[in-house]
């Protein structure tokens, strides 16, 4: 059995949670703004609200586009999501996003992520990997929510 592993990334935004949180759950959408790690997003099931439980999101690069399925969603406060089967570089990968309100008006951002390495002996190698995305993802949804408010 794999070793587990997580990371968590954090950001500080002038921009307010529900922009953030419009932003990051709106998977079809993550082309606008997340490139270059996102090139190409789209949805594979839709649920209402946009991006809530149960709704699976295609992101990344044809070929190699992830499937990400909301498995929780508190509205401008918190986003969990999965892998949702292949392909899937890691073994039970659970994210979640948590939007904090500032007293200034801006928002902390708290990105975490847990997985099981999928062959033994790269699971460093596939955190580097990862939490790299999610730095270059979280620091392109800050600055165009920011952009946007």
């Amino acid at each position: 059995m794999g070793k587990t592993f997580g990371f968590e990334v954090n950001r500080t935004s002038t921009a307010t949670a529900a922009t953030l949180f419009r932003l990051e759950t709106d998977g079809g959408r993550w082309s606008d703004w997340a490139k270059p790690v996102i090139v190409q997003s789209s949805w594979e099931r839709e649920a209402a609200p946009v991006g809530g439980v149960g709704a699976i999101r295609r992101v990344g690069l044809w070929p190699l586009l992830m499937r990400e399925e909301t498995i929780e969603y508190e509205q401008d406060r918190r986003h969990v999501y999965a892998f949702a089967g292949p392909p899937a570089p890691v073994k039970d990968y659970r994210a979640e996003v948590f939007f904090t309100p500032r007293d200034d008006g801006g928002t902390d951002l708290r990105w975490t992520g847990s997985f099981t390495e999928s062959l033994p002996g790269t699971g460093s190698v596939q955190l580097a990997v990862l939490k790299t995305a999610i730095r270059v993802i979280s620091a392109r949804l800050v600055a165009t929510a920011e952009r946007n408010s």
